[in-house]
């Protein structure tokens, strides 16, 4: 084994790379800049971590929050990696410390913040301290086409002056062709390695579903995760307070999150979270990329995210350790509207820019094609044209219309009586025979499309309507939204295309069922495991986690305590084979998992 592979299984327990990682990792070893676009659980750290143990000097990694720096640096540590961070948290002992860690040259792995990599004192300081690379994670940020665009990442291109002789390397998780390009351009990238890896994540299972009683649906989609780590988001922080009240007075263990809370407030759930000693966060999208948490099973959205990058980012919370994991997104049409407001008076520089994609997310809502299809060629990556056996398309969870066609002609007809005057909602009162005075004033009563869906609820014609938007029969303009046939929708009306409409006012929430037709092998799939002795291991490791003040995750990952509980390891030969388990873990914990395994198999009289 090579020294890179050694690094990874004497310090990770990992006998295997992820696709691109030794590609990312030989960047860093032949100081050639690079761009990574990995996807989140994709072992995207490591492709900085491991490098950096095997050069000399110190790696320099930006990272933009407080949270994610020390869940980072407490892994690398209990993995036995000298690394650090500096931040405002710190005491003027621990910034000694660290001080002399990196005037002694002993630290291999530094985190600090953008704010504070661009101040001229700690570049001159940086310059002096032997940096073998620098790292900025979390890229996306410098671009304003990304989706969490950060103004101080825009003063990280005078690294590329300050230190000319070093490679710098970015990564993120999220990037269109335009990002990236942004990203090299802002960096000042000097020919820059480009490596993008897949964005699907085989195993996370998509659905998309209309919100009717948003506490009933969520309640049932937590119920079929008993005792897992789970995200909920909303987008106002009201939503958060009133869903998160309910749930904790109908038994949960659940925590706001939002940035209208007291920072204390917001680090303690955090920790309450990422601790297990609550289950569930409810959350706005101030709760997103510290999360390093790896064991999340579900992820709901109780109303639409603002963009197909925000959607990513946050399903990408869940099943970072490469276990399958639920991502169920609710949605009403007002969430477009609300979004729409709040860009309008909020992003006045990059409005278009959000409206544009926001209106991309729409349409993922809508339509009714393969969500790991829609998501990653909206990245612009290709998808194989075979079901993913892994969202409520390819499930067969939706139900289509048999009449699809004749109700679209319908509703097209009714926009060309009212001759280019009306948005959705008129449009519906006059399908299902509104007599409302708007409608009898105007003499559209007589119109030959009156009540032609009379027999239908007003709430599936409009969804309908939205749905025809989306497969472009139908478009939309101005400030009231007026509908108008396109090309398409011409074709359709004369019955030469065919949309595809289903009733979603109707969908009840579907608990997981598992996977069918033909899923794609994911490589972190595991044998049958005792999922009694896997609880028996949660308890271990949250014991152990408790006494170090670490999160359990760090101890190990849910993956780790799985394939213990499917192999059962009696010694530390065995223990070593667990995917996961590195030298230093096995020193370090190993005495105490075999002995749990061991007195759970004699106990219940089996090897």
């Amino acid at each position: 084994m090579d020294r890179l592979g050694n690094i990874l299984k004497e310090n990770w327990g990992y006998d295997r790379f992820l696709p691109l990682q030794r590609e990312a990792m030989q960047c860093a070893l032949d100081k050639r800049d690079s761009l990574v676009v990995l996807p989140t659980g994709g072992g995207k750290s490591l492709c900085f971590q491991a490098p950096a143990l095997a050069v000399e000097g110190m790696a320099v990694i930006v990272s933009p929050l407080l949270s994610l720096m020390k869940d980072q640096v407490d892994a690398l540590i209990t993995n036995g990696v000298a690394a650090a961070k500096i931040d405002s948290t710190m005491n003027a002992r621990e910034r000694v410390v660290v001080h002399q860690a990196i005037q002694e040259r002993s630290l291999k792995l530094l985190y600090v913040s953008p704010e504070r990599m661009v101040q001229p004192a700690f570049i001159q300081y940086l310059q002096k301290a032997h940096v073998s690379f620098l790292v900025v994670d979390e890229a996306h940020c410098i671009s304003h086409w990304g989706h969490d665009f950060r103004p101080e990442y825009r003063l990280l291109k005078q690294l590329r002056e300050a230190f000319p002789d070093i490679s710098m390397h970015a990564f993120t998780a999220t990037a269109t062709e335009l990002v990236r390009t942004d990203i090299i351009q802002e960096l000042g990238l000097s020919t820059p390695s480009v490596l993008i890896g897949s964005f699907d994540r085989p195993n996370l299972r998509y659905r998309v579903q209309k919100r009717a009683d948003l506490f009933t649906q969520v309640r049932e989609l937590i119920d079929a995760h008993p005792g897992d780590s789970g995200v909920v988001y909303c987008i106002r922080r009201a939503d958060v307070d009133d869903l998160c009240t309910k749930l904790t007075a109908a038994g949960y263990k659940a925590l706001p999150y939002h940035a209208g809370m007291e920072e204390a407030d917001r680090k303690r759930n955090q920790e309450a979270f990422t601790n297990e000693t609550t289950d569930i966060i409810v959350a706005t999208v101030a709760f997103g990329m510290g999360i390093d948490k790896s064991n999340v099973r579900y992820v709901i959205h109780g109303a639409m995210p603002k963009s197909v990058e925000h959607y990513q980012q946050e399903t990408g919370r869940a099943g970072r350790d490469g276990l399958e994991a639920d991502c169920t997104l609710l949605y009403s049409y007002a969430d477009f509207q609300l979004w729409k407001s709040i860009i309008e008076k909020n992003e006045a520089g990059g409005g278009d820019v959000a409206l544009d994609k926001l209106q991309d997310m729409a349409r993922y809502c809508d339509q009714l094609t393969c969500r790991h299809k829609a998501l990653v060629e909206y990245f612009g990556e290709p998808f194989p044209a075979r079901p993913c056996g892994a969202c409520d398309v390819c499930l067969g969870d939706i139900d289509t219309l048999a009449d699809a066609q004749q109700i679209g002609r319908c509703i097209l007809s009714a926009v060309l009586d009212l001759e280019g005057m009306a948005g959705p909602t008129y449009t519906t009162a006059l399908l299902t025979g509104s007599r409302e005075e708007r409608i009898t004033a105007k003499k559209h009563d007589r119109l030959p499309s009156f009540g032609l869906l009379d027999t239908h609820d007003a709430r599936s014609v409009r969804d309908w309507i939205e749905q025809l938007v989306s497969q472009g029969y139908l478009s939309k303009s101005g400030e009231y939204n007026i509908l108008g046939l396109t090309a398409r929708g011409l074709a359709l009306n004369r019955g030469d295309e065919m949309p595809i409409l289903t009733d979603r006012g109707r969908e009840r929430v579907r608990k997981p069922a598992p996977r069918r037709g033909a899923p794609r092998r994911n490589e972190e799939d595991l044998g049958p495991f005792d999922p009694s002795l896997f609880q028996v291991l949660r308890q271990v490791r949250r014991a152990k986690a408790a006494e170090l003040g670490v999160p359990p995750f760090i101890v190990f990952g849910d993956r780790a305590l799985r394939d213990m509980a499917c192999c059962k390891p009696l010694d530390r030969a065995a223990f070593l084979q667990v995917r996961g388990v590195s030298d230093h873990k096995c020193d370090a914990f190993g005495s105490e998992f075999i002995a749990a395994i061991t007195a759970y198999c004699e106990e219940a009289g089996r090897p």
